[in-house]
Order: structure tokens, then C-alpha cells, then sequence
């Protein structure tokens, strides 16, 4: 398997050598280029050989514009921003203008790696803590336009689906995160990020909505026990 290539946005040169180090011990990824401000990752967008942009827009230099102005010269690139504490505004905003996921800079080294890997998948990560503040703000996650470069509705993403599945089907958070290879870290942020969308807020409602929406059968459910996610 080919690693993930991750672009380093950030004008300070330690939290792009921090960043580096985070990727530096496994095979799973490779930081093939890095942008020290806006204008330097706009240039870099047309040519770069990476997947996913990480990057921290609100560091000296950068403004949110490069986003969408990146985006716009090569729409391939993925971004995952990666700041200190915002408002649920500045982050909404964010996501409208082509974050796809969202991560602080105080997450553990295994959700910053998730967040990277499940962007270059193709779904959309939330760290606890973002949905936290958006939520605080009454800002409803399903309700934000997160693609203005496409007209199709927010939904559940593929990963999303597989582990609504495996919660019907009884297993654990810690067997769930072994059958996908992920952090039952980052398992329980898709769960948070699941119940926000689907707007309930236990097992059983997630359950419910596999099974009415023919993820799962009820009769495997109700034979194989309580689920214990």
C-alpha cells in the first residue's frame, strides 16, 4: 500500500518539525512537501504530489482564502485543519470553505493520524472536541454546507455506515476499531459524529436507524445480544 502524502501548512517551523515527527515512524505516510504561508501553498497546490493538506490557517500569514483558492488549481487536495481553539463560527466557516475535517492541536498522536487517514479515505473526521464547541453554539453538523464545489446534501460517509453496522451487530468499540485497523479513540469520535447526524443520542436509535434503513437484520440483532458499544 502506497503511503498517504501530507502537505505541511503552517508558518511556524516547529509545529511543521512537530507534525513531521508524528509521521516519521510508520510506513503509512510521508510528508512530501511542506507551506510556510497562504501565497507558498496556493503556488505549491498545482504541482504538489501530496493528498491531504494539513494545516493550521489561522498561523501568521495564512488566511482561510487559501483554502478554496487551492482547491480551486488542483480540487484532488484534502484539508484537514489542525488549529488551536476557535469558535463554532470560525469553524463552520472553515468547513463552507473546503476543510473537510476538523482536529485541534492538543489531539493525541493517533487522531491526528486518524483524522489524515480517514480524509485520504474519503470521509470526514470531527474530534470530540470541535463537535463539542459547534454544539455549544446550537450549530447542528448536518446543517452546514461543507462542499460549496457540489451540490450533494451532507450524509453519512462510507466508514460511517460500516460502523453503524457493527454497532448493530453487538460489537464492542474496542472490536470495532480492531476490525478497521482504527484508535477506539477515534472509534468513538465517529460514533459522537454518527449520533450528531442521525440527531439521536444512543445505541439503540443508531440501531433502530440500521435496521429501518436495512444495514442490518433485526432478527441478527435481537439474537445476538445487547450491543454493549
Amino acid at each position: 500500500m502506497q503511503p498517504i502524502k501530507i502537505l505541511l501548512a503552517d508558518s511556524n517551523q516547529l509545529i511543521r518539525i512537530g507534525l513531521r515527527n508524528v509521521f516519521s515512524d510508520t510506513e503509512k505516510y510521508s510528508v512530501v512537501d511542506e507551506a510556510v504561508d497562504g501565497d507558498d501553498l496556493v503556488a505549491k497546490a498545482a504541482s504538489t504530489a501530496a493528498e491531504v493538506v494539513l494545516i493550521d490557517y489561522t498561523s501568521p500569514g495564512f488566511t482561510i482564502d487559501a483554502i478554496p483558492q487551492s482547491r480551486e488549481i488542483n480540487n484532488k487536495l484534502q484539508f484537514v485543519a489542525i488549529t488551536y481553539d476557535q469558535s463554532g463560527f470560525t469553524i463552520t466557516n472553515a468547513i463552507k470553505s473546503g476543510v473537510t475535517s476538523y482536529i485541534k492541536k492538543d489531539c493525541d498522536i493517533e487522531e491526528i493520524r486518524d483524522a489524515v487517514k480517514e480524509t485520504a479515505a474519503g470521509s470526514k473526521f470531527f474530534c470530540g472536541k470541535i463537535l463539542e464547541t459547534i454544539q455549544k453554539e446550537a450549530i447542528e453538523v448536518q446543517n452546514i454546507d461543507v462542499a460549496p464545489f457540489s451540490c450533494a446534501p451532507i450524509a453519512l460517509t462510507q466508514r460511517e455506515q460500516e460502523i453503524i453496522l457493527l454497532i448493530a451487530e453487538g460489537n464492542t468499540t474496542t472490536q470495532i476499531a480492531e476490525k478497521l485497523f482504527l484508535s477506539s479513540h477515534t472509534i468513538n469520535t465517529h460514533r459522537k459524529n454518527i449520533m450528531t447526524k442521525l440527531g439521536v443520542n444512543n445505541t439503540a436509535a443508531i440501531v433502530m436507524y440500521a435496521v429501518k434503513n436495512n444495514l442490518v437484520s433485526p432478527n441478527k440483532f435481537l439474537f445476538s445480544g445487547e450491543a454493549r458499544v
